[in-house]
């Protein structure tokens, strides 16, 4: 691939993070919600109760920014945490019924900007979208983590 090519590709998903993230942003924002906030939402209400350190793993997310997270759901009423059964020191993480209210609502929020995002394309083209942009990000993670490797003596 020559530059030109690499820096339009490049440049094309920087933009669409950059920008998907901004729009979701105001959408979130009159929900009481910042970005990565709904993940943790959706994530509970698909897998019900979880331990905060299999959270961090479903979501691809640092355990400290699970906890920060966690711990604003719960001043807000949206979750409970209490202390595992069989380890004191880890957390279950559950939603209130407070919390799966603002997931159902997350989910038509998740409906309308899927639907703003891919407006114009061809249905075809659409119900390709979510493999191709997996397989994006495969190929970055299967990169990082042969450069990790890599590194490691």
């Amino acid at each position: 691939m020559d530059f030109d090519q690499a820096d339009g590709v490049n440049q094309a998903i920087r933009l669409l993070s950059l920008r998907h993230r901004a729009r979701a942003a105001e959408l979130l924002a009159p929900l009481g919600l910042h970005p990565g906030q709904e993940a943790l939402l959706l994530e509970l209400a698909r897998t019900g109760p979880m331990i905060q350190a299999q959270l961090s793993q479903a979501l691809s997310i640092e355990p400290p920014s699970v906890t920060l997270m966690a711990r604003k759901l719960e001043a807000s009423g949206h979750l409970r945490r209490t202390p595992a059964p069989v380890d004191k020191r880890a957390s279950v993480v559950e939603l209130t019924d407070s919390g799966r209210a603002l997931a159902d609502r997350v989910r038509q929020l998740w409906c309308e900007l899927a639907e703003e995002t891919v407006a114009g394309l061809p249905a075809r083209t659409v119900a390709d979208l979510p493999g191709v942009l997996t397989m994006l990000a495969n190929n970055v993670d299967a990169r990082r983590a042969t450069h990790r490797s890599a590194r490691r003596p």
